[in-house]
Formats: structure tokens, C-alpha cells, sequence
């Protein structure tokens, strides 16, 4: 038999309080990446095939390179946002779920900023 009230039952289970901010930022960048991708694939579908220095000639163009950094930062905030649901959700044991949470977003961030970082490289 239990002393406990509901409240204090529930205490530290309920909402973070966060969660709508996340639904609506992962449906956000979703929305932005249809533009995205298919603004970022044009440039780099033409080029296929194409010279070296045509391709380094194409993404030197300001709107292109700002588009491609547009896109590897939107892509790879909304893959990290993904990650996250699924960590949360499958991953049960704290020090695992942390830890790949964790591995999630450096990932992310690395590999967001080596592209940003390629980009840039070009562009400038």
C-alpha cells in the first residue's frame, strides 16, 4: 500500500516541455529541404561529369554555394532531430541512450560543418 499522492506519483514523468518545439522545428526543416534539395541538386546534376575547375567555377557562384550551405545545414539539424525521436524512443538503458545521443549530435555537427567547411572552401 502506497502513501503517495497522484502528484507525487507523477513528479519528474510528465512533459520536458520541449517537445512541441521539436515537432514543429523537425517539420520545419522538412518543409525547407523539399526547396533545398531540389535547388542543390540542379547545380550538381548538370556538373556531373563535367571538368574540375567547371565544377569549382560553378559552386565559386554566390547563390549556388549558399544554397549548398543551406542545405548541409538544414539537412543535417533535421537527420539530428530524426536520430533523437528514434534514440528516445528504442534506446531504453540511460548510459546507451546518452551515449548515442551524445555520438548523435557530434556526428551531425561534424559532418554539417566539414560540408559548410567545403563549401566555403570553394566559394571563397
Amino acid at each position: 500500500m502506497s502513501f503517495l499522492t497522484d502528484r507525487k506519483r507523477v513528479t519528474g514523468l510528465g512533459s520536458a516541455k520541449d517537445g512541441t518545439h521539436h515537432f514543429v522545428t523537425q517539420r520545419v526543416t522538412a518543409i525547407a529541404l523539399i526547396v533545398l534539395v531540389i535547388l542543390f541538386v540542379l547545380p550538381f546534376a548538370y556538373n556531373v561529369g563535367e571538368s574540375y575547375d567547371r565544377v569549382i567555377e560553378a559552386y565559386s557562384h554566390p547563390i549556388n554555394a549558399i544554397i549548398a550551405m543551406a542545405f548541409f545545414i538544414t539537412a543535417f539539424l533535421h537527420l539530428k532531430l530524426g536520430l533523437q525521436v528514434v534514440i528516445e524512443d528504442y534506446v531504453h538503458g540511460p548510459f546507451w541512450r546518452n551515449f548515442l545521443l551524445l555520438s548523435n549530435t557530434l556526428f551531425c555537427w561534424l559532418f554539417g560543418l566539414t560540408g559548410v567547411f567545403a563549401v566555403a572552401k570553394i566559394a571563397l
